[in-house]
C-alpha cells in the first residue's frame, strides 16, 4: 500500500512536470504564429489571446496522451535504473502486478481525455474559425497594421499610417494611394480618424494633407491641398466557409455517418484509446538492460508512438475516403497494438521466469 502511495505520487509529479514543458512548448510555438499573423493584419492583436486559448484547448487531448505515456515511462524506467525492480521481483511480484496501480494514475486522464476530444476540442476549433471568420470581416481600415502597407480587397487603395500613443481611433502620418476615375493619387495627411454618419456610412477622415494626381511616367500633375477629406469606408461581406469536420459536434458526425465524419470520429474515439493502451505499453517499454544501454528503451517508446500516432492518422484519411472500412479502420490499429502489447508483456515476464529459475 505505501508503494502503491509513491508511485502513484511520482506519476503524478512526473505526469504534471511533463505536462508543463509539452504546454510551454505548445504556448510558444503557436504565439509566435500568432504574432506573426498579427503583424500581417491577417488578425487582431486582441484576438491572439482568444486564439491563443481556443488552439490550446484543441491541443490538450494530443499533449494529455503524451505526457500520460512519457509519465509512466519515464517512472518505472528509473525504477529499474534505481534496481528498485529487483527488490520487486526479488519480494515475488511480477511485472503484471505493475498494471493495477499504472490504471488507477491513467484512467482519470483518459477520461478527460475522451471528454477533451469528443466535446471540448470541437467547441474549441468552431470558435476558433467563427473568431476568424469575424475578423476577415472587417473593412480595409480595420485591418491596417500601423508601419505597415496595407492594400483594400479590391486592389483599388494602398494605406500606410502611424499609430499615435494613448489615442485609438487617431493616426498620423496618413498615406493613401487609390485610383479613382483611372487616375492614379497619392494623398498625404498629418493626421486621420474614423468617423461614422448618421445613416450608419463609416469614411476615414484626413486631415491637413495633400493630394497628388495624375498618370504614372507623366510630368503633368495636379496637387491639391485641403484641411479635411473624407474617403467613404466600404463594408466587407461577412466571409462564408464550407463546415469543416473538425468544427462539427460529434453527436453531428454520428447522425451524418458519411466517410469523412467516419474518418474524424475515428479519429476522435482513438485519442482516448490510444492514451490507454500506450500508458499499458510504457510498463514492458520500462525495460532498461545496462549492457544494451540507458537510452534505448526511449528511442524505441518514441519510435513505437509515432508509428502508433501516424497509423492512426493514415486510418483516418483512410476511412474518409471510403477505402477502408469503418470498423476495421476505427478497431484494427488499436488491436495491433493490443497484440503488440501482449507479446511485450510475454517476452518480458519470459525473461524474469528464466532469471528466477537460474539466478
Amino acid at each position: 500500500m505505501i508503494f502503491r502511495s509513491s508511485l502513484l505520487r511520482e506519476l503524478a509529479t512526473s505526469a504534471a512536470a511533463t505536462f508543463l514543458v509539452l504546454l510551454g512548448i505548445s504556448i510558444t510555438t503557436q504565439l509566435v504564429r500568432l504574432l506573426g499573423q498579427a503583424a500581417s493584419g491577417q488578425i487582431t492583436s486582441t484576438g491572439v489571446v482568444a486564439l491563443l486559448g481556443f488552439t490550446l484547448v484543441g491541443y490538450l487531448p494530443i499533449l494529455l496522451s503524451v505526457t500520460l505515456f512519457i509519465a509512466v515511462l519515464m517512472t518505472l524506467t528509473r525504477s529499474y535504473r534505481d534496481s528498485e525492480m529487483v527488490v520487486w521481483f526479488s519480494c515475488g511480484q511480477g511485472l503484471t502486478q505493475w498494471i493495477r496501480p499504472v490504471l488507477t494514475f491513467a484512467l482519470p486522464l483518459v477520461l478527460t481525455i475522451g471528454v477533451l476530444s469528443l466535446l471540448l476540442s470541437p467547441w474549441a476549433v468552431e470558435k476558433a474559425e467563427e473568431f476568424r471568420r469575424q475578423m476577415d470581416s472587417r473593412d480595409d481600415v480595420a485591418q491596417v497594421t500601423p508601419g505597415v502597407f496595407h492594400e483594400s480587397r479590391r486592389a483599388d487603395r494602398v494605406y500606410l499610417v502611424e499609430e499615435v500613443p494613448g489615442k485609438s481611433n487617431l493616426v498620423a502620418n496618413v498615406f493613401v494611394s487609390s485610383t479613382q476615375h483611372g487616375k492614379l493619387g497619392v494623398m498625404v495627411a498629418q493626421s486621420g480618424f474614423q468617423e461614422t454618419a448618421e445613416n450608419g456610412d463609416r469614411f476615414l477622415v484626413l486631415q491637413h494633407g495633400r493630394r497628388y494626381e495624375g498618370e504614372p511616367g507623366s510630368p503633368e500633375y495636379k496637387i491639391f491641398e485641403f484641411e479635411r477629406y473624407a474617403m467613404r469606408i466600404e463594408t466587407a461581406d461577412a466571409t462564408t466557409r464550407a463546415p469543416t469536420t473538425k468544427t462539427m459536434s460529434t453527436l453531428e458526425l454520428l447522425r451524418e455517418p458519411t466517410p469523412r465524419n467516419l474518418g474524424e470520429l475515428s479519429w476522435r474515439v482513438g485519442l482516448p484509446a490510444s492514451a490507454l493502451i500506450l500508458c499499458l505499453l510504457a510498463i514492458p517499454l520500462s525495460f532498461v538492460n545496462p549492457r544494451a544501454g540507458r537510452s534505448m528503451n526511449i528511442v524505441l517508446a518514441i519510435l513505437v508512438y509515432m508509428i502508433y500516432s501516424n497509423v492512426l492518422s493514415i486510418m483516418q484519411a483512410s476511412i474518409a475516403q471510403d477505402r477502408v472500412n469503418v470498423l476495421t479502420g476505427m478497431w484494427g490499429v488499436h488491436a495491433g497494438m493490443l497484440v503488440l502489447l501482449a507479446l511485450m508483456f510475454y517476452r518480458r515476464l519470459s525473461v524474469f521466469s528464466f532469471w528466477r529459475v537460474f539466478r
